[in-house]
């Protein structure tokens, strides 16, 4: 992988992360983050979906008419979604339950539109393959994170298993969407300070160097 191609790969981790960085998908994050386990289907249903979906609209960008875009990409995304849908009920059906409408609501996500909008109607198949798995996985893991820290405040337990004892009560807040909006602000705040800590460092050491 060229280097430019990896930083690309890790902007949708890092800098630019849907969820933590550009506010995207609020009401899927907060529905599903109730627990990891919950958080990482979506995520990987996200994902799978990003890059199908970006691939597809990345073969057919030269012939979608440019006043049907949006419907022609809501059709492509639905499509995968479906198929997604499907899978999960047919393997996974717990985690198909648990997750009910908002496997569906996968075609309205503005991070699914907005990369296909923004990303993948401009580039050939690769890269929009993978900005595609860059910003699934940046979803994904925000998901993770956030279910992983209500899972273990508010049941002490974390993928189903204990973690914290049973002399835990739990804090049943944070699994209520008050207490999800509470842990998503400090951990978008927690991101944000890494990378201006990050940003100050580099711009130190680059003066540093022009210094000497």
């Amino acid at each position: 992988m060229k280097k430019s191609a990896f930083r690309e790969f890790l902007s949708g981790l890092i800098d630019n992360n849907p969820t933590l960085v550009q506010l995207l998908g609020m009401c899927s994050t907060m529905a599903v983050s109730t627990s990891a386990a919950n958080a990482l289907g979506m995520g990987l249903a996200a994902t799978a979906v990003l890059i199908c979906s970006n691939v597809v609209i990345s073969l057919l960008r030269r012939l979608i008419p440019p006043r049907v875009r949006i419907a022609a990409y809501v059709v492509i995304i639905a499509g995968f979604v479906t198929i997604v849908d499907l899978l999960l009920q047919a393997f996974f059906p717990a985690l198909s339950d648990k997750l009910g409408i908002y496997i569906p609501l996968i075609v309205v996500n503005c991070i699914i539109l907005a990369r296909a909008e923004s990303f993948a109607s401009k580039n050939a198949p690769g890269p929009s393959a993978l900005d595609g798995l860059s910003m699934g996985l940046g979803f994904a893991l925000a998901l993770c994170v956030l279910g992983g820290i209500r899972e273990l405040l508010g049941s002490g337990t974390l993928f189903g298993a204990r973690v914290l004892g049973a002399v835990y009560p739990g804090a049943a807040f944070f699994l209520l969407p008050p207490g999800g909006f509470l842990v998503l602000g400090f951990v978008i705040a927690a991101v944000s300070a890494l990378k201006n800590r990050h940003k100050t460092a580099k711009k130190s050491e680059k003066t540093g160097g022009d210094a000497s």
